[in-house]
Order: structure tokens, then sequence, then C-alpha cells
């Protein structure tokens, strides 16, 4: 199944005080460090994902095509319109008039649409109706098990 996206909302300007605790140092994924535990300063998650608010967007993804850059079904994408769309970055496009996630890479002198997950051929977008609608410059999905 290609991967899809449909939009969820854009991103409202957050003036809040709402933070959430941030820890002082990285969390390894060995041994921890009992020295380590202690907090730092908060973190507003929506400040920290949402530079351009006026230019940012959410939508959610459907199918697998992009399982191979950790894109999966249901995950929540963070795209900023402002951003150029160019050879390498992963976009939201209006390809034939359907909204879809891909990665934009150059293939001799053409722009494709390239999947991450080796199922899927890339897309030509020549003589395409395509049209970018952003840059997807993060992704929010839930751990097996952690959803109630």
């Amino acid at each position: 199944m290609q991967t899809l996206a449909c939009v969820v909302g854009g991103a409202a300007f957050d003036n809040s005080t709402t933070m959430s605790p941030l820890l002082g140092c990285a969390v390894r994924a060995g041994f921890p460090s009992p020295a380590d535990d202690h907090l730092d300063s908060e973190l507003n998650l929506h400040r920290y994902v949402v530079k351009r608010p006026a230019a940012t967007f959410f939508v959610r993804a459907e199918g697998d095509s992009m399982v191979g850059d950790g894109i999966y079904h249901g995950d929540l994408l963070v795209v900023d319109r402002s951003l150029e769309a160019m050879p390498g970055r992963i976009i939201i496009v209006a390809l034939e008039g359907e909204l879809t996630v891909k990665r934009l890479e150059r293939v001799d002198d053409n722009l494709h649409l390239v999947a991450s997950n080796p199922k899927f051929a890339p897309i030509t977008l020549e003589d395409k109706d395509a049209h970018v609608w952003g840059v997807v410059t993060h992704v929010v999905h839930s751990l097996p098990g952690a959803s109630p």
C-alpha cells in the first residue's frame, strides 16, 4: 500500500505555558548511569517541532511505502510549507490530485518520488500533475504497546 497523507490541521501559534520536563542528559540505550538522574529544563514540544507556525501543518500517514524512513501507518507528520522541496528531502506532494509522502530524488536529470520500502518503484514526475505541499520535518508515532 502506498503511503498517502491525510491533512489533520494547521499548527496554531502556541503561547501556552504548558511545559514538560526535559532530562539534562541524553538517554542511553545501554546501561543507565545513576548520576544522570536530574532535570535540566522544561520543553514545550510544540515549540520544538514547529519552527514557523503560519507555514506548518500536520498530516497523518496512511500505508507502508515509507517504513524505511521510520514513517509508519497512522504516524503524525509535521510539514513545513516554507521549506524548499530539494532532492533528498521527504515531501508531501499532491500527485494527480492525491496527497502522498515520498522522498524527492533526482535520477538522470529527472525528478522522482521515491519510497523507502523496496516494494515500491520510483515515480517519475515528468508529465505528471504534481504540486508540493511542504517538507516533512518531524514524525510522531507511538511505540508498540505504549498506547492505551
